[in-house]
């Protein structure tokens, strides 16, 4: 589904990643592992159009977007999750959802200014996916609550939804459970599976091996801006470089 070649991107004399070549296959979950500073998050912005690559190609489904905008990535099917949750605080969980399937939609200015039929079609629209994909998280009993009152692990779980209400075919989860416990990080862990029963295909960065060796059907690990391995979660736990740079030796015997 996803196929990048080559990908670098430099910030002054910095590569903060070089090179690189990733498959992404479609309904599968494909995790980015490495240390602080590898440039996991670099990679998922420069798939998900929030920076331009300085070279190398990024296909989604045969189709280049090196060059596209975050916004038109987006329409073409790439949703996305950030390490830190941002969400509109002092709006209804339902609303913040809401605002995920206006990409889907066409009414303007006029259509707000006369409230035409489309407008109000729309609106409907928007409302039903938000409380789909409310249903599917397991959060649709806090669809009218304030977001500045909920737990964290009820954040993440919003995330999850706003990525899903945009009508993706290829989720990015950026450290999806990070700050929460492990009790609530086996329950995301199961969302993100029952995720990709239901047609989605997951590419994941995060720091919590367990669940990235319990879920992963491949793993790419990163130091330092390169690719320094492939493969199945069995494959990467036993990769001497893989436990030199990042897992150590106590995880990789595990």
């Amino acid at each position: 589904m996803l196929n990048v070649k080559g990908l670098t991107k430099r910030f002054g004399g910095l590569a903060a990643v070089n090179n690189v070549d990733a498959d992404f296959e479609k309904g599968k979950i494909t995790a980015i592992i490495g240390p602080n500073g590898a440039g996991k998050t670099t990679f998922f912005n420069l798939v998900a159009g929030t920076h331009k690559p300085t070279s190398g190609k990024i296909l989604f489904q045969g189709k280049e977007i090196n060059a596209m905008r975050a916004d038109l990535v987006a329409r073409l099917g790439i949703a996305r999750t950030f390490q830190t949750t941002h969400l509109f605080e002092n709006a209804s969980v339902f609303d913040n959802i809401i605002v995920g399937h206006r990409l889907r939609t066409h009414s303007g200015f006029w259509d707000v200014m006369v409230n035409s039929r489309r407008l109000r079609n729309e609106e409907q629209i928007c409302r039903k996916r938000a409380m789909e994909v409310l249903d599917f998280v397991g959060l649709a009993d806090l669809a009218p609550r304030i977001t500045a009152d909920i737990s964290q692990e009820a954040r993440k779980r919003v995330a999850f939804a706003l990525a899903m209400a945009t009508d993706p075919e290829m989720v990015l989860l950026d450290e999806p459970a990070g700050g929460v416990n492990p009790d609530e990080t086996v329950g995301l862990s199961e969302l993100i599976k029952k995720m990709v029963v239901h047609g989605y295909t997951v590419g994941l960065i995060e720091h919590k091996m367990d669940m990235i060796m319990g879920i992963a059907d491949k793993i790419i690990v990163l130091d330092h801006g390169e690719k320094i391995a492939e493969g199945s979660p069995a494959e990467v736990r036993s990769n001497p470089l893989v436990i030199e740079a990042y897992l150590g030796s106590e995880h990789a015997a595990a």
